[in-house]
């Protein structure tokens, strides 16, 4: 076992060890069904074993390459394959994005993350984006990109240029997938995440609720995501926010505290992750984000949107911190 960190000795830049604890689906889906208190208080003690309880980590994401992506997503408003009325766009030059990053880090951001719509990079295209880390590196920010799938040698090119996480989103769990995505598998993802492993980079790497799954397959997502060895140093928990043109524009919302639930249960199974409160937070109330801080959501994405998706305004957010006494880190 573990010895326990102390809440001193964590940062975003250096994350903990994780446990070799092993979560079988049945163990995830009994934490979803504890009594809500029972479960909030677990959570709340494993957080407080790994992390300032009032600290959050902020994040910003841009997305350096709008549209037109082959796969067929069915959440995603950037598939070529859907007609949600998205331009695409070419990808924006490291000037732009070297802009967009100081502003970000000028308002408390202490990550900063670049998005292309691709199924997978090319080689002269992750050239351009390997010049980006290095710039946005040099500016003191932490680096993560998401670019699609990733051959071997392209994650090394990203470590080279001093690529801090990789985002690459197990998305749901594995019995589900072929409802949300055919053009690929979830293994494919997998495969990519090993990659990004073997390359020395962090793995940043959640899923989404609320895409017509049972709690079952939430269970199964946590599971799959905790037994990850080792476990995502970052793993975003987002709740969808339905796009007209999508397959999945008519989902129905799921319940506030049924995502808090979610929350808790990938705090207690990754204790040593950032666990954090993504896309979908502009539609929760602030009580409901209290509620995910409290099952120990501690990271949150930071800035007005989030790829072609809105996110909370800088000064509501700032707001929040204030009212609930929580600091940036």
């Amino acid at each position: 076992m573990n010895a326990v960190v102390t809440p001193a000795s964590v940062s975003p830049s250096a994350p903990s060890p994780q446990p070799a604890k092993a979560w079988t689906v049945e163990e995830v889906l009994a934490l979803y069904e504890l009594p809500f208190m029972d479960l909030i208080y677990r959570a709340q003690q494993v957080h407080r074993q790994h992390f300032d309880a009032n600290a959050i980590q902020r994040s910003t994401l841009l997305s350096v390459k709008t549209g037109g992506c082959s796969e067929d997503c069915g959440y995603c408003s950037q598939s070529a394959r859907h007609d949600t009325g998205l331009e695409r766009e070419k990808l924006m030059s490291v000037d732009e994005v070297v802009a967009a990053a100081k502003v970000a880090k000028a308002n408390g951001s202490s990550r900063f993350c670049m998005g292309a719509a691709w199924r997978s990079p090319k080689d002269k295209d992750l050239d351009q984006v390997a010049e980006m880390i290095s710039a946005v590196k040099a500016l003191g920010l932490e680096t993560c990109v998401t670019l699609g799938m990733l051959k071997e040698e392209q994650a090394s090119r990203l470590k080279e240029a001093g690529l801090d996480y990789y985002n690459h989103n197990l998305d749901t769990d594995k019995d589900f997938y072929g409802q949300v995505i055919r053009s690929h598998t979830q293994e494919d993802r997998l495969d990519t995440l090993h990659h990004v492993r073997d390359a020395g980079i962090h793995i940043c790497s959640g899923g989404i609720i609320g895409m017509g799954e049972s709690r079952r397959n939430r269970a199964a997502l946590i599971s799959q995501l905790a037994n990850l060895d080792p476990a995502p140093e970052s793993v975003p928990i987002n709740n969808l926010v339905p796009i007209a043109g999508t397959p999945m524009e008519n989902a129905k919302p799921v319940d506030g505290i049924e995502f808090v639930r979610t929350i808790a249960a990938a705090r207690i199974t990754m204790p040593a992750s950032y666990v954090r409160l993504s896309a979908g937070r502009a539609q929760m109330s602030e009580e409901q984000q209290a509620l995910c801080f409290l099952a120990g959501a501690n990271s949150i994405f930071y800035g007005e949107a989030l790829l072609t998706t809105p996110n909370g305004e800088f000064g509501q957010d700032d707001a929040l911190f204030a009212k609930l006494g929580l600091k940036a880190v």
